[in-house]
């Protein structure tokens, strides 16, 4: 049984912030031991370099951009929820800070292939 709750579309937004904040968060220690690599062994950050010119690492970038970009517009979502006054145009804010993401998750794709 689907509780109503969950069947609204702010309930999605804040569901989609969480998991964008788990995913980089996931995504934090490989970032950091890529960097580690830089430091440590250059020959090994080479063939990373290597590989991450992929397409499907490309893909996946875009996939890391795309959550980036959803956590970042739904914390100002949630900021613009503590601080400012709201009336019924929540569900328009929260499918603006969607597409704001797409936008900016998508220039990047363009860019990167």
């Amino acid at each position: 049984m689907i509780r109503p709750h969950r069947t609204h579309p702010l309930w999605f937004a804040y569901m989609l912030h969480r998991l964008s904040g788990l995913g980089l968060a996931l995504f934090l220690p490989v970032h950091l031991y890529v960097l580690a690599m830089a430091l440590t062994r250059p020959a090994s950050l080479d063939r990373f370099l290597a590989f991450a010119d992929n397409p499907i690492v490309k893909l996946a970038e875009f996939g890391l951009v795309f959550l980036l970009a959803v956590h970042l517009f739904g914390g100002l979502r949630l900021l613009a929820l503590e601080f400012l006054p709201w009336s019924g145009r929540q569900k328009s804010a929260a499918a603006a800070a969607l597409a704001g993401a797409f936008l900016v998750s998508g220039s990047f794709l363009l860019r990167a292939v």
